[in-house]
């Protein structure tokens, strides 16, 4: 592959495993320096060490839905990156109940990871972007930010929001060399939903080919948004 993020650096949050573990590993294939977070020391420990063939990788614990933890995460990456070009807000969870079933604390965990957590990672990277010169947030999404369904007010709620911060973020930060997209995946072939194998589904590489497809634009031009669904659903 192409170099052609040589010298840059990155974070994917939820780097670990899945759609973020196949954003991680495509950042560092193109040359990039790449630290990744997730909520097991132990997994993130085992992902670096799997990685780190592909070029220097780096990782620490981290749950996005806490501000302090975040805090701590970003100040890991600065002195392990020593800066910061592209954030990948990956992490999230869903919790799939009726509204009326839902749990307060299921509610929070799926809204502060998905929603809060992605406002906490871009606040830390748009801090240091302004030092760096500029920087390119991409947020990853769901068609469930469009379409809502049943069994999904949490995880509705929080992509709806997210598509609406992605949108305004943008908008604030243009004129200040700061891209900002965000991509928003149907069906994708992880461990995150029932029938993960199926062979019909997206594949976490496909989004990690997005990724850099956006990547590679020239700064002029901006691919806000991003929709992908499965080419021939199941029936």
């Amino acid at each position: 592959m192409e170099l052609f993020l040589k010298g840059k650096r990155a974070i994917v949050t939820g780097g670990t495993r899945g759609i973020g573990r196949a954003i991680a590993e495509s950042l560092l294939d193109a040359g990039a320096g790449v630290a990744v977070c997730g909520r097991s020391e132990d997994s993130v420990e085992k992902a670096v060490r799997e990685m780190s063939s592909r070029g220097p990788v780096f990782g620490q614990a981290c749950d996005v839905a806490d501000h302090q933890s975040v805090a701590s995460f970003f100040k890991f990456c600065d002195d392990k990156l020593r800066g910061i070009d592209i954030l990948v807000n990956n992490a999230g969870i869903g919790k799939f109940r009726s509204a009326g079933e839902l749990t307060i604390e299921e509610w929070h965990a799926v809204v502060d990871t998905n929603l809060n957590g992605v406002f906490y990672c871009s606040r830390e990277a748009l801090s240091r972007f302004k030092t760096c010169g500029g920087g390119y947030v991409i947020n990853i999404s769901s068609l469930a930010g469009k379409n809502p369904f049943a069994g999904g007010a949490a995880y509705n709620a929080s992509k709806f929001g997210l598509n609406g911060f992605s949108e305004a973020m943008m908008l604030d930060h243009r004129y200040d060399n700061v891209r900002v997209s965000y991509i928003m995946p149907g069906s994708v072939s992880t461990e995150f939903g029932s029938g993960g194998g199926a062979d019909w589904k997206i594949h976490s590489s496909d989004i990690a080919d997005i990724v850099l497809m956006l990547l590679r634009m020239p700064e002029r031009t901006l691919v806000s948004r991003v929709e992908v669904r499965p080419s021939r659903p199941k029936r």
